[in-house]
């Protein structure tokens, strides 16, 4: 009988999920209690280094502490099933770390519903590419791409119905051998627990189909982009009511999700270093390719960094409308961005902040004037950019511990200095192969 392995796991700040693991059933009890876990891990660049001047050097000591309510179990994964938890990382006392993704979204989340009785539901859809496959050429979103991916993309609906994660569609995409794949929304945590579950068992599934897939923002540099587009909407917290949606406002956004709107355009080229954390991400961000390259507010446009979703005929739309925030991708960790969003959005709560201009068109086509009159910025075109947006924006920086600001800044100076010197397509090879 072959052994199993329980696995504790938790997302750090470059999208990887890393993490301990116990043979099973023997050390059940032990991984139900956690294990230890080290500061200087956060400090990983997607490279597995560790820059010289990081903050946290050899010294500390930190826990996993596993959320029983995340346990997942699939037996359709090879020989060996896929189970274990999600975890917190907190310190030895217990008290939740700084530096850890899932708690900075808890605590967000219930700062939200503690001052304005909101609940967030969040999905997340996510795009990937198959590396390795021998399929034919076929169509964009046609049948005939989809059938020949069809076992394995049966496999995964199994998966990831095992675990609670069942997506509501998945479908052949526009680029090669590239799907999408999009789930249900859930209360904020669930919706972040999920995605993080969702990139490792479509990645194990098309492993043992002989396949690699990626979720690398970019695959080429002329090719097109993989995103993590996160969806967003509002319940009211005493009955649970959808209050996102007011047919008496404009485009039916409600003074509440307009304010909370407000606060991400405001702050978003600052999000962008958690949001879209690596040298690779900026590839994809460029204008005129439907990733937003803007901090803009549109309905039913794709070059808007947040867009008002349709609704489909005879839905309620109350309950159907959500916000769609689109430069994400698949380098990010789900919660350090969603818990970035719901930041923001406080902020534009607490100020009342208008809800802006609604975007009409391609923001790239605008004249600079124009952009400024509607408060539009440029989002960074650099991972160095986004850090120096970071880093000045002294609103944003008040939600981190100043030991993790410092974490962050060498983190990404390692990174950019080791990728100073490659060219796009190099770039592009060596993240597809990391993610």
């Amino acid at each position: 009988m072959t052994t199993a392995l329980g696995a504790l796991l938790t997302n750090d700040l470059v999208g990887i999920t890393r993490g301990r693991f116990f043979p099973l059933p023997a050390r059940s009890a032990a991984m139900e209690k956690g294990c230890g876990w080290v500061p200087a891990n956060l400090g990983l660049t997607p490279f597995d280094e560790i820059a010289a001047d990081n903050p946290w050097g050899c010294i500390g000591d930190l826990r996993l502490l596993p959320d029983p309510q995340t346990r997942f179990l699939s037996r359709r994964l090879g020989d060996g099933a896929l189970d274990g938890m999600l975890c917190d990382i907190t310190t030895l006392d217990g008290t939740p770390w700084y530096g850890c993704g899932r708690s900075f979204l808890k605590a967000a989340l219930s700062d939200l519903e503690n001052e304005f009785g909101l609940i967030l539901q969040g999905a997340f859809e996510m795009e990937f590419q198959i590396q390795g496959a021998s399929w034919g050429a076929a169509p964009a979103f046609s049948l005939q791409a989809m059938r020949r991916a069809d076992t394995m993309c049966r496999d995964l609906v199994d998966a990831l119905t095992d675990i609670g994660a069942a997506p509501e569609i998945i479908l052949p995409e526009y680029g090669q051998d590239q799907f999408e794949l999009a789930c249900a929304p859930r209360p904020g945590l669930q919706a972040a627990d999920k995605a993080v579950l969702v990139r490792e068992v479509v990645r194990e599934v098309a492993r043992l189909h002989g396949h690699r897939a990626t979720f690398t923002p970019k695959l080429h540099p002329d090719g097109v982009g993989n995103g993590l587009h996160i969806h967003f909407s509002f319940l009211d917290a005493t009955d649970g009511t959808p209050v996102a949606y007011d047919p008496a406002r404009p485009h039916g956004v409600s003074a509440r999700c307009g304010q909370f709107v407000a606060g991400i355009v405001r702050h978003m080229p600052a999000l962008m270093v958690l949001c879209a954390p690596t040298v690779v991400s900026y590839l994809r961000l460029v204008p005129h390719h439907w990733s937003a390259a803007y901090s803009s507010f549109g309905a039913l446009n794709r070059e808007a960094a947040l867009r008002i979703c349709p609704i489909a005929p005879h839905a309620d739309p109350a309950r159907a409308f959500n916000i769609e925030f689109r430069p994400t991708d698949g380098t990010a960790s789900p919660y350090w961005a969603l818990g970035c969003l719901v930041r923001a959005g406080l902020e534009g709560l607490r100020q009342r902040l208008p809800t802006p201009p609604l975007l009409s068109g391609d923001p790239d086509a605008l004249s600079e004037a124009e952009r400024a009159q509607s408060g539009i910025k440029r989002l960074p075109a650099t991972l160095g950019a986004a850090l120096e947006c970071f880093l000045s924006d002294h609103v944003v920086r008040q939600w981190f511990d100043p030991v993790l600001i410092e974490g962050i800044r060498t983190a990404k100076k390692c990174e950019m200095d080791k990728t100073r010197d490659w060219s796009p397509e190099n770039i592009c090879e060596q993240y597809a192969r990391i993610y």
